[in-house]
């Protein structure tokens, strides 16, 4: 706690002094971070001590309204993901709270999904090559025997594919569906 005094000096005392003052507060510190990787034009809601809602709309630094009381403890946690996004939260608990917490890392990264299907009509030997949106990096799958393929490049969030067959096997026609 924090004390302080108000009328705790005077001269020239001819009576008894009764309003010397002592006022004692509790000590609070604020909790705070930084957020990296929100997507332009999207919001996550913090929370702490599963209350004190925080809605941050851009990457930067963040501090909660309610401040936590000396020796008191914190936990940040997601409340509302950001729309095609994930995010996470380190050091985002702590007791025993002794003066401001500001190393709370959020950080938020773009959901993504992997493309595949499967191949089947491959006779041994034969071999069938397949572009997703286009082809290149990881985004050409060489399949060389029927089953399942995906394409190590995953597509993000509200993203498309369009996947394709760039070389024929030998004598054989394939063709994609869905």
């Amino acid at each position: 706690q924090t004390c302080s005094v108000s009328n705790g000096t005077g001269a020239g005392v001819t009576a008894n002094v009764s309003n010397a003052n002592v006022t004692c507060s509790t000590n609070t510190f604020t909790i705070g971070g930084t957020v990296t990787g929100l997507a332009a034009g999207q919001q996550v809601t913090l929370n702490n001590n599963a209350g004190d809602p925080l809605t941050v709309t851009a990457d930067g630094s963040f501090t909660f309204t309610t401040p936590v009381n000396f020796n008191g403890s914190y936990a940040v946690t997601v409340g509302t993901q950001p729309t095609g996004q994930t995010c996470s939260v380190s050091n985002g608990t702590g007791a025993g709270v002794t003066g401001n917490v500001s190393n709370v890392n959020i950080t938020c990264s773009t959901i993504t999904y992997t493309v595949g299907g499967t191949v089947s009509g491959l006779a041994g030997g034969e071999q069938v090559t397949l572009f997703n949106n286009g082809g290149g990096g990881g985004n050409t799958k060489v399949v060389t025997a029927n089953g399942s393929y995906t394409f190590t490049t995953p597509v993000n969030y509200g993203g498309s594919y369009a996947v394709t067959v760039n070389t024929q096997p030998t004598g054989k026609t394939c063709s994609v569906s869905n």
